[in-house]
């Protein structure tokens, strides 16, 4: 960070101000792929007892501005003591959904769903979680459409109140197959900085674009040698996805490919999902992912013109090439999440999140 960046935390329900210049050391944060993204930091123990409401966890709206732009927000979840200093922990506003519960039915009445669109579902979510008294983050939802489809008119997408569905596991459920939806959670100020803006950017038929412009290389912006890791305990061309039911009645679907291999299969485990559809959705994206061995994951680097900070976004696909001692790779990978160290030796540094480009279907740029 530079005397141009700050840490701001707000009351999340009321919008008022706590702190305009929060002293946070160890600063870590960044972005994710159809998830909430994280914030770390540490805080010397006098400053929070002195102000024990400046990081107050579950009602706390913290923000990193840079430069006079908001970079990334969230909510604080934890505050704990570790030796001489406090750990803070956050994670942006799709986490807030984990913590909500449909007590109603049905959404309140806007499911259950046939045929329905995703992304619309997710905006249901949304919407009737902050309609109820004191759950309102003020969160936008894109108005993105998609030709994907949940529920059918044998095993509509419901949400039984008895069961108390969990609506951050149902939003991950919308968003996890192979042609489904993604999403990201954005945070700006508004046009004359008087408000936030807090998003939940969503993308059809995908987040990102593939990029020609930038590039991730050893010797050039990779700082540090990437684990490459080639793990037959996690590789499989056959998934199962158990879901919902018991014994004769649990819900099943595979995804299954031959290709030349020993078989090995891997069970996924969603006891809370009834839906086919989105069993054999959740099921095809994770072999995908698991039949990738010796895949780059991660990627540390330092800010240059081949890839500024800032030039990249959730869902990019960037060339990269790593070249040491034990690998020589290349190829396109798509940028899954990051978490940007402001303070790190030797300069800022930014971690990145990786999976092979060729497990998502490329289908254009939102």
């Amino acid at each position: 960070m530079t005397s141009q960046d700050r840490i701001l935390t707000q009351h999340a329900l009321t919008g008022e101000w706590l702190s305009m210049t929060l002293p946070l050391r160890d600063l870590e944060y960044g972005p994710e792929l159809c998830g909430p993204g994280s914030l770390s930091g540490t805080l010397a123990p006098r400053l929070l007892a002195q102000h024990p409401t400046l990081a107050d966890p579950g009602t706390t709206n913290i923000y990193v501005e840079s430069d006079g732009e908001i970079q990334w927000g969230g909510l604080v979840w934890d505050v704990r003591t570790q030796g001489d200093q406090l750990a803070l922990e956050a994670a942006s506003w799709s986490s807030y959904a984990q913590h909500r519960h449909d007590l109603d039915g049905e959404l309140g009445g806007r499911g259950p769903y046939t045929n329905a669109d995703p992304c619309k579902v997710v905006r249901d979510i949304w919407a009737y979680l902050q309609s109820v008294p004191d759950g309102n983050l003020g969160v936008l939802v894109d108005s993105t459409t998609s030709t994907a489809k949940v529920g059918t008119p044998a095993d509509p997408y419901s949400f039984p109140f008895w069961e108390h569905p969990n609506l951050g596991d149902r939003m991950d459920d919308l968003v996890s197959g192979d042609a489904t939806p993604d999403y990201t959670c954005t945070t700006t100020w508004n046009a004359d900085k008087t408000a936030v803006v807090k998003r939940i950017r969503l993308g059809w038929p995908r987040l990102g674009a593939r990029r020609t412009d930038i590039s991730f290389a050893s010797g050039v912006n990779i700082v540090e040698d990437p684990e490459i890791q080639l793990a037959g305990d996690d590789y499989a061309q056959v998934v199962i996805a158990a879901g919902a039911g018991d014994g004769r009645a649990k819900r099943r679907q595979i995804s299954a490919v031959r290709n030349g291999r020993l078989r090995l299969e891997h069970v996924l485990d969603l006891p809370d999902i009834k839906a086919n559809d989105v069993l054999a959705a959740r099921a095809s994206a994770e072999r995908a992912v698991r039949q990738n061995l010796g895949t780059v994951e991660q990627i540390t680097i330092r800010d240059t013109p081949a890839a500024p900070f800032g030039s990249w976004q959730v869902g990019d696909d960037i060339y990269t090439r790593v070249h040491n001692a034990w690998t020589n790779y290349t190829g396109w990978c798509r940028v899954t999440g990051w978490t940007i160290r402001p303070h790190a030796v030797g300069g800022p540094q930014a971690t990145i999140s990786l999976r092979p480009a060729d497990t998502y279907q490329y289908g254009g740029t939102t």
